[in-house]
């Protein structure tokens, strides 16, 4: 079962980076942007952390935290947060709690080859928990905009 839109997302306790564990209650509060990508390190998942990165004050702004999230190992998290100076954490979800929880597990094809991976997914959640805004299959360009105007858009209700 997944989250959907309008219902509270489940009070999971997760690894990040820092050695801290936190749950998504932790953020509760302040709007919470999570967003899933395939694996640390590769160009569409650096170049969308750096797009988060970059309009990370303005998302401060707007009342809302950033946590990425794959199903990379912690050090993994860890070197890919240190390169690219994110501001903020990485969740390392490699039981897939996360990943089930919120749908984000897609058979993939890749040279012809089919596999179980991670699909691009952003999701916004309320000060309260709740399930507010989702995009799923997202294409890096431009993304990180729309997700920002949708963040103000919940900030100044």
């Amino acid at each position: 079962m997944s989250v959907a839109i309008g219902e509270p997302i489940p009070d999971l306790e997760l690894p990040v980076t820092g050695g801290k564990t936190v749950k998504l209650s932790d953020y509760r509060g302040q709007h919470l942007v999570l967003y899933f990508y395939p694996k640390a390190s590769t160009p569409g998942c650096t170049q969308e952390g750096q797009d988060f990165r970059d309009a990370a004050a303005e998302f401060a702004a707007a009342h809302t935290q950033i946590l990425g999230a794959s199903r990379d190992g912690v050090k993994a998290q860890e070197n890919f947060k240190t390169k690219q100076a994110f501001p903020f954490d990485l969740v390392s979800d490699t039981d897939e709690a996360l990943c089930q929880a919120f749908d984000v597990i897609k058979l993939k094809k890749m040279y012809g080859k089919e596999s179980l991976g991670v699909e691009r997914s952003t999701f916004l959640i309320d000060a309260e928990g709740v399930l507010r805004a989702q995009w799923r299959g997202v294409k890096v360009k431009d993304h990180v905009a729309e997700v920002l105007s949708a963040a103000r858009a919940l900030a100044t209700g």
